[in-house]
């Protein structure tokens, strides 16, 4: 049902069951599928897709052209994968040429009031923003993580799986996953996210890996390639220690710590 007074361009596809509130504007190439819900004066600009299942509310704007000097007009798009849920005054802006041209958030993502995502920006899936979280450009944040009221994460950071950030922390490197971190005006290590990861229904074994692993390399005081080297050789490789080594090994920025 799309109400009377919405504005949608006759070059957006919209699938029948979508719901559509009053005031609301869709610009043309947008794609927009089964079930979603867009409440009222809701904008959403040229180039984004919208998956199933997805509920905006009202006032938010999704898809406008990145706030970056260098953006010259080229196309460039946003995603929002199914489920996901995105509240009041959120904006989530186009990507650019330099970053790959695409904005996607993963499937069920919520993403609180005053949410900002910047041009060129990646999140996993079940991501959870709360009030006022703003991602500069060409951040990467992964399943499952969750980050508090404004929280500001720095251009080119990445945020592991399972990750949490509590509210006001500035992020200016990377964050492990599996990992709790906070601090104002810089963020620190406090441990591991150990109630998310019982959350998730993490075993014993992995989680005793986990904290061996974050023990080696964030307090005993060793470089980090002096701490990977232990980890490997002292810790049992499950899935998640290597996904924990690997992200470390990778880090262009540096390692929160």
């Amino acid at each position: 049902m799309i109400h009377p007074t919405a504005v949608v361009d006759p070059g957006a596809e919209i699938d029948s069951n979508v719901e559509i509130g009053p005031f609301t504007v869709i610009a043309s190439d947008v794609q927009i599928h089964s079930g979603a819900i867009i409440g009222s004066h809701v904008t959403i600009d040229q180039y984004t897709t919208l998956g199933c299942d997805c509920h905006i509310f009202q006032h938010a704007a999704i898809g406008a052209v990145p706030q970056d000097l260098k953006f010259k007009g080229e196309k460039s798009v946003v995603k929002i994968g199914r489920g996901t849920t995105i509240r009041e005054f959120v904006t989530i802006h186009r990507g650019t040429e330099l970053g790959g041209g695409i904005t996607e958030i993963g499937e069920e993502n919520f993403l609180m009031a005053y949410t900002h995502v910047a041009h060129d920006c990646f999140t996993g899936r079940k991501v959870i923003f709360a009030n006022a979280a703003s991602l500069a450009g060409h951040i990467r944040v992964g399943d499952y993580a969750i980050l508090g009221a404004f929280v500001a994460v720095h251009q080119f950071v990445r945020i592991g799986d399972y990750a949490y950030i509590g509210g006001m922390t500035g992020v200016t490197k990377d964050i492990p996953p599996y990992v709790l971190v906070s601090g104002t005006p810089r963020a620190r290590l406090y441990g591991l996210n150990a109630v998310g990861l019982k959350r998730h229904n993490f075993s014993k074994e992995t989680m005793l890996a986990l904290k061996k692993t974050y023990r080696i390399l964030f307090r005993l005081g060793l470089t980090l390639n002096e701490g990977i080297e232990r980890v490997t050789a002292e810790v049992d490789q499950i899935p998640e220690v290597v996904n924990f080594i690997k992200f470390v090994k990778s880090s262009e920025r540096g390692i929160t710590r």
